[in-house]
């Protein structure tokens, strides 16, 4: 066997860590988003543990949900769209996706709003200002930067929610 054969046969013996957390990482946290994060905030200083018992019901049913929308996929090979549009009318599904397109839109501007206020309370200025920058920032990272670089600073972005979860 070749030198050059053993090497392209033999991997890293292990691997580093943000290239085994992936897109996991990143799609859990885009769940604490700053809208998210503001609001769990607000509702922890009004109520404190009061709601806590809400996690009894909300978590398995939250997992059960998850449970059979993956087990639907890998069955079909399709995403939710893909089945609405194999099983139920047509105008059923596009209502569905324009209202899941005016509910992101949404979720962007109140996470927009979110950041700007953060920053607005640590240096001060206009909060506006700030919205506008992060919009054109995270539009010019996303259109203008390869995949592959976009996604390692998301990772090491993502790892600053560990600072929140600490405090």
């Amino acid at each position: 066997m070749s030198t050059k054969t053993r090497k392209s046969v033999v991997g890293p013996s292990k691997p580093r860590l943000l290239g085994v957390l992936g897109p996991g990482l990143i799609t859990g946290a885009s769940d604490d988003d700053p809208s998210g994060i503001a609001t769990y905030s607000q509702a922890g200083a009004q109520f404190g543990f009061g709601l806590a018992w809400t996690m009894l019901f909300s978590y398995p049913l939250m997992s059960v949900v998850q449970e059979i929308s993956a087990r639907i996929g890998r069955t079909t090979g399709r995403g939710i769209a893909g089945n609405m549009r194999e099983y139920y009318p047509n105008w059923l599904l596009q209502s569905v996706v324009v209202l899941l397109i005016i509910a992101n839109i949404i979720n962007i501007g109140a996470d927009l709003g979110a950041m700007g206020d953060a920053l607005k309370l640590i240096i001060g200025g206009p909060a506006l200002l700030y919205v506008i920058l992060f919009g054109a920032v995270s539009v010019v990272l996303q259109v203008f930067l390869k995949y592959s670089r976009y996604v390692s600073i998301l990772k090491w972005l993502t790892l600053s929610l560990f600072a929140y979860f600490g405090t």
